[in-house]
């Protein structure tokens, strides 16, 4: 075996260098762990010292001093090399380590800690695997595995069918090498075919001398005709070169004995890549002192008789990880199928044995990695093909816990670069590199500031390692302008202005119509059931709710049934042709407001309501065209987070001071009885007055109050004005309120809870809702108490009998009236133009990753021709709603399963589809059938799913979270990113300014008189936050909301000289500005 004579000695840590022999207790050795320092991976800021030590030759001379290759270089150009070649792909990694132990009388293999991204270990005391957790390692031991690489035996892209091929192939190398002797040999290969056993097979006593898996030549016999055939044949097994001539492993299947018992074997012996310095001699024995190690006790010795062996030696040639499992070369081991589900496609395994015999009198090592992924036998608790094996023996009672530099192995392989750097290696050096920038992206934490043995949680979201795959370069390229990346987004987005007529709705046609049938496909989902049903109940109560009060506001001329109807029309022709289908539709409240105006003033000129209203809406329907013509859509892009915060922030406390104020409005018509000692008069009688008309004779004391006023009487008595006491109808509609809240936001979260399978609480979390509404309405109708319920129209016909569903234009109006309707057009133009578009911009915000596009232009479209529709059919104007969008999207919301254990679920984005929309409307359409199903549903139990969607709506505002950091101490706030990068003063400055402008919103809103004026003041609030550009930066701008397009371009030089003579008035008023 060929040695470097200029390999380099791997840098260790002081104590590890020192020749000296210490003392050590057992305490001390018991308690290593626990007094060494941890580390965790770690995007490195700087280089570390260790890379500083001198170097020296093998032989003790001193090397002359060159330059050296920092890591993160060298493993940049390992991982670009070959980068199309096929052979080099590399796979996700399942690392198991095992350890030599003794149970009974025998030796054997057991499992102690697996990973796949994150490190269980089994439990010492228990006998389970321990919660996923961030593996920590000890400095000691990382060093210990360099110096292993280094001077031990690697052995690359051998190609081996069985682990028995394996042993024989780093054996013989080792004792080529001479660090191992030959009399030796055979002890060690019968320590490495030990049987393997793993945490979830049950140990039988009685079967232990039995093979874990039995051969296929052994199908059809049972155990005693096996054991019988065991004893007659045997075999030894002698040392072969690796040197030789290989054979195909695909040639022949050979039918071989030996003390294990029958097998097919495969015949051919391994050919091995050997690694010098120029990728081409077998891998170095190490030849270093090992005698400063800490060892395992209670080590068995390899002597034992009648020892078990294990069927990995046997096992068969595979090249896929996932295939068919039947083809194990073995067919009674028990492999973990359950856990399979866990290992990612095309995962091959990384082995870890490490152990203790009291025959070696220094340490092995080997690093192995196999030309093709092969399945051996019963040696992965899955059946997975192991591609890397490690291999560490040593004398019992060392100075140096193998246990420790098997996990580090283990942690190596998990790493996202030393993983890559393994697949790609082509010699020693490329590995120790992988360490080095291992080492040099490490995390130190000092032993006297935390305890090692607490687990650490794995991270909700893993922080890529692409800044380690690609280290900054002292020429670092051109940043892109940003001014330009933002118009390419708002391009992309349909935002930009076309240029030509109808350019806009065009692009959005175009964008959208590739995707028109997946739109359809998407919905294929449970989780769209859930959306639909849920999503229907809280449409269907505000549009009823609605009904109800535009029909006080117009005279009935459109009520409750109008407004089903008009859900039906806009909701299915939104969501059939619509470019957002996710959004919405639905009844708002300036609407409403418009409609009373509108009412009033037909009132007192004396036309008809509903003629007039024909005009209105028909001008609005021309005017959006107009601006869909003009691309006015592409003006969203200045409506930025500032204001669509507001707005969603605004909508969202409205939805939840609604639902309080209507089950308050619940206890004033059935109030509470607070004194039960207290004596009610209710003495109250009906006396006739003069313009009462009855017929004669008539009984007035007979009738009750509501009769009474019908027929003009007059109440006389004490008790008249005295309440009505009714028991428990208030404090139960208190119950449901709070329970359908209750139970929605904790059946929501229940996806993340510890109970049920991944399955079970996915689908809870996505029928929140709808479990809440059933279960309280079932309450309420096993206690029987008489509260309010939802109450729906059960004909289908005008609530007006006097009018059709089909207005004419003019019904005694003048013909000039058609003209006065411009006026207020505009007013609701401008009212249906911001409704609409700052919903849409909130949901097509890219926090959702939308993939489908968007479609400003289209949408508007859309809506423009659904007003017509409404207008002529006399019903009312629905436009996007924006808590009911929102909702809509969270119900939708797609994570990642979590596969590897101990990986927290990542959000990819949004189920995009139009099924829901469509769904959902139809049923309220048919609401009209279901009425006597519906008439069970209490209406507090509605208010609570107000409630819960108003609160859930601001759940991901950054404004409502930078309201309540308001409120907290320093050191509680939480880790957000943009406390991070903007001072907390600067922070709370912009937040009160926010603030200052919701307030305004909401004073505007609850005054009838002003609050036609609602969309104007959104205008209003684009230009508040266009003025911020004078106070703040345009980096705590972006940070803290979005930048707004420029009209000329800013150069960032100019920026950095606001207030200089030599750039002008125009920037001294700026830095003005940016001063106060």
């Amino acid at each position: 075996m060929e040695t470097r004579a200029d390999d380099d000695e791997a840098p260790t840590d002081p104590a590890a260098r020192k020749h000296t022999h210490h003392d050590y207790t057992e305490q001390d050795f018991e308690g290593h762990r626990a007094h060494t320092v941890f580390v965790g991976v770690h995007v490195p800021a700087r280089r570390h010292s260790h890379r500083k030590h001198k170097h020296h030759h093998r032989n003790g001379e001193k090397e002359a001093d060159r330059p050296v290759t920092p890591p993160a270089q060298r493993v940049q150009f390992i991982l670009g090399e070959d980068i199309d070649d096929a052979t080099l792909e590399s796979h996700p990694l399942f690392s198991e380590m095992e350890e030599l132990v003794k149970e009974g009388d025998e030796l054997e293999w057991k499992e102690t800690a697996r990973w796949i991204k994150f490190e269980e270990d089994v439990e010492e005391g228990g006998n389970r695997w321990s919660k996923p957790h961030v593996a920590t390692l000890s400095l000691h031991s990382l060093f210990e595995l360099r110096s292993l690489i280094l001077n031990g035996s690697v052995i690359l892209d051998i190609e081996a069918s069985s682990l028995e091929q394996v042993a024989d192939s780093v054996l013989d190398n080792m004792v080529a090498d001479g660090s191992l002797g030959y009399d030796s040999r055979e002890k060690v290969k019968d320590a490495l075919l030990r049987r393997h056993r793993h945490q979830h097979e049950k140990r039988n006593h009685n079967m232990s001398r039995l093979p874990l898996i039995r051969s296929l030549a052994d199908i059809g016999k049972n155990h005693s005709s096996s054991k019988n055939f065991q004893e007659g044949g045997s075999r030894r097994s002698s040392a072969r070169s690796c040197r030789g001539s290989t054979s195909s492993p695909h040639t022949a299947l050979l039918e071989a004995t030996d003390t294990r018992g029958s097998y097919l074997a495969v015949p051919g012996q391994p050919s091995v890549k050997n690694v010098d310095e120029g990728g081409t001699t077998t891998g170095h024995s190490y030849k270093g002192d090992f005698t400063r190690f800490l060892g395992i006790p209670n080590a068995g010795s390899a002597h034992d008789e009648g020892m078990v062996k294990s069927p990995s030696s046997i096992s068969m040639h595979r090249n896929h990880s996932t295939g068919d499992l039947a083809m194990n070369g073995d067919i009674n081991h028990k492999s973990n199928t359950n856990f399979m589900r866990k290992i990612p496609p095309g995962a091959e395994a990384s082995n870890i044995l490490v152990g203790e015999v009291d025959f070696l009198e220094k340490t092995l090592s080997a690093f192995v990695r196999l030309k093709t992924g092969t399945i051996m036998g019963d040696l992965t608790e899955v059946p997975v093909p192991t591609r890397f094996m490690f291999v560490l023996l040593g004398p019992p009672n060392s100075n140096s816990s193998f246990h420790e530099i098997g996990r580090a192995m283990a942690t190596l392989m998990s790493d996202e670069i030393f993983h890559e750097v393994a697949y790609r290696a082509k010699k020693r050096d490329h590995l120790l590199a992988g360490i080095d920038e291992f080492l040099d992206a490490v995390t130190v934490l000092p032993p006297g500031e935390w305890d090692p043995a607490i687990r650490i949680e794995p991270p909700a979201a893993i922080p890529s390692q692409d800044p380690r795959k690609r280290p900054n370069d002292s020429n670092p390229k051109e940043e892109p302008d940003e001014e330009e990346e933002e118009q390419r987004q708002r391009e992309e987005s349909g935002l930009a202005r076309s240029g030509r007529l109808f350019g806009g709705l065009m692009n959005d046609l175009k964008r959208k119509k590739p995707w028109y049938w997946s739109d359809f496909k998407d919905a294929l989902a449970l989780q769209c059931i859930a959306s639909w049903i849920f999503l229907y109940f809280a449409c269907l109560s505000p549009i009823i709710t609605f009904g109800g009060l535009l029909g006080e506001a117009t005279g009935k001329n459109m009520a409750a049934m109008e407004s089903l109807v008009s859900g039906f029309v806009c909701g299915m022709g939104y969501g059939f042709f619509s470019g957002q289908p996710l959004t919405v539709l639905g009844s708002t409240g300036p609407v409403l407001v418009f409609e009373t105006i509108v009412f009033e003033f037909c009132k007192q000129v004396g036309w008809n309501y509903m003629s007039f209203r024909f005009c209105i809406g028909t001008w609005i329907t021309i005017i959006l065209v107009i601006l869909v013509a003009i691309d006015a859509s592409a003006f969203v892009c200045y409506i930025t987070r500032f204001t669509e915060e507001n707005f969603a922030t605004l909508i969202a406390f409205i939805f939840i001071y609604k639902a309080v104020e209507n089950v308050i409005s619940i206890g004033k018509k059935y109030p509470l009885k607070t004194r039960p000692d207290e004596v009610l008069n209710y003495e109250c009688y009906c006396l006739p007055s003069n313009y009462s008309n009855v017929p004669e004779p008539f009984n007035w004391t007979s009738v009750d109050k509501e009769t009474c006023q019908l027929y003009n009487g007059t109440l006389a008595g004490g008790g008249c004005d005295t309440k009505v006491y009714v028991p428990d109808v208030y404090l139960m509609s208190i119950i449901l309120f709070l329970g359908t809240f209750t139970i929605s936001v904790i059946l929501k979260d229940f996806k993340n809870s510890l109970f049920f399978p991944s399955k079970v609480r996915q689908i809870i979390s996505d029928f929140s809702v709808i479990i809440a509404i059933l279960s309280m309405s079932f309450l309420d109708y096993k206690v029987g108490v008489k509260t309010p319920k939802l109450e729906v129209p059960s004909e289908f016909k005008p609530t007006l009998p006097t009018r059709n569903w089909v207005i004419t234009p003019f019904s005694g109006n003048p013909f000039w009236s058609a003209l006065v309707a411009i006026l207020p057009a505009l007013l609701g133009t401008i009212l249906i133009f911001m409704d609409q578009q700052i919903t849409a911009v909130i949901v097509n915000r890219k926090e959702n990753k939308l993939k489908k596009g968007c479609g400003y232009h289209l949408d508007l479209f859309v809506l423009a021709i659904l007003i017509q529709i409404c207008s002529v059919m006399g019903l009312p104007w629905f436009v996007a709603a924006t808590v009911l969008s929102i909702n809509h999207v969270n119900s939708l919301k797609v994570e990642s399963e979590c596969a590897a254990p101990g990986e927290k679920p990542q959000f990819l984005g949004v189920r995009e589809q139009r099924v829901t929309h469509i769904l959902i409307f139809l049923t309220i359409g048919c609401s009209v059938v279901l009425t006597p199903v519906l008439s069970h549903i209490p209406m507090p139990v509605l208010f609570g799913v107000f409630l819960y969607m108003g609160a859930a709506s601001l759940k991901g505002l950054q404004f409502f979270d930078r309201i309540l950091i308001m409120f907290m101490p320093q050191k509680y706030q939480p880790d957000h990113m943009f406390l991070r990068q903007v001072p907390i003063r600067r922070v709370h400055i912009f937040t009160a300014i926010q603030l200052t402008c919701l307030v305004c919103l909401w004073v505007i809103k609850s005054f009838s008189m002003t609050s036609i004026l609602f969309p104007l003041m959104l205008v209003v609030m684009i230009g508040i936050r266009k003025a911020l550009d004078c106070f703040f930066t345009r980096r705590e701008l972006k940070i803290l909301d979005d930048v707004m397009p420029e009209i000329t371009k800013r150069n960032q030089d100019e920026l950095r000289e606001l207030g200089d003579a030599e750039v002008g008035w125009h920037a001294k008023i700026l830095g003005f500005c940016r001063q106060n």
